[in-house]
Formats: structure tokens, C-alpha cells, sequence
């Protein structure tokens, strides 16, 4: 794919924006087979449709999930986070009763907190010389 392609269009920005982000679960408790890991990967996707983003990678292992994310910069990150989290969450719990075990006292999947690491473009080098050369005259 030519990274042109991947640019994208709002009404008054142009932009590429994608987040590597990673949810574990409570107590890093060991649930997940690749079954609960298919359907994730599937309540994960419509979450980010509904956000107008991309869930463009997915995997994960027993117990904690990683996503590679393409989102506009109307979406704020944690909104979305919080979304994918909650959606995903309920809907486990309601299609696989056998998970509620590992739900006990909080009645959550995830753990609260997550991993968010912006991905793509030029090393940090690169844009620090960049923008420096910028107020340069010609």
C-alpha cells in the first residue's frame, strides 16, 4: 500500500493518526482462548467502526490484547479506550457465562489502566531536526 493511501480526509484536516494500545486483564487473570480472542477481535471492530476508526491489527494472548488503531482526530483516545473497554466487557460477560468467574468482585475484564503508545510517521529525531530547520532562513 503507498502511504498516500492511508492519508485521510476531514472536513478541515488532513491526517494520519494510529495508536498502538493494550488491555490486560484483572489480575491478569489467564481467560482467554482463541475463541474468546476471535469474538473480541469482532466487538472490537464494530466498536471502531462506530467511531468512524479502524482496527487495523488485532491479537492476543490469555490474558491482555494489543490493537493497532487508525483514528481521526475527533475521536478522542480515551473515549474510545473506554468504549472498546466497557463494550467488549459486557458483551464477554453476557456470551460466555464461563468468564463471570474471573469477573468476581468488580464485575470488569479489564484491568483500569492500559497501554496507549502513538505509532507511524518519522523517529522523534527526525521531526525534533525537522521543525528546528523550520525557523531557518532560506
Amino acid at each position: 500500500m503507498d502511504e498516500n493511501e492511508s492519508i485521510r480526509t476531514g472536513r478541515h484536516c488532513v491526517f494520519v493518526l494510529h495508536a498502538h494500545l493494550v488491555f490486560v486483564t484483572k489480575y491478569r487473570h489467564r481467560v482467554f482462548t482463541d475463541r474468546h480472542l476471535r469474538r473480541l477481535e469482532e466487538i472490537m471492530r464494530v466498536v471502531c467502526d462506530d467511531f468512524e476508526c479502524e482496527l487495523v491489527e488485532f491479537d492476543g494472548g490469555t490474558n491482555h490484547v494489543h490493537l493497532l488503531v487508525e483514528f481521526p482526530p475527533k475521536v478522542p483516545l480515551s473515549k474510545l479506550v473506554n468504549s472498546l473497554k466497557g463494550v467488549s466487557s459486557r458483551r464477554m460477560r453476557h456470551e460466555f457465562p464461563e468468564l463471570v468467574g474471573h469477573y468476581w468482585r468488580a464485575q470488569r475484564l479489564w484491568s483500569g489502566s492500559y497501554f496507549a503508545g502513538s505509532v507511524g510517521g518519522a523517529p522523534i529525531t527526525v521531526l525534533h531536526q525537522y521543525i528546528a530547520q523550520q525557523s531557518q532562513p532560506v
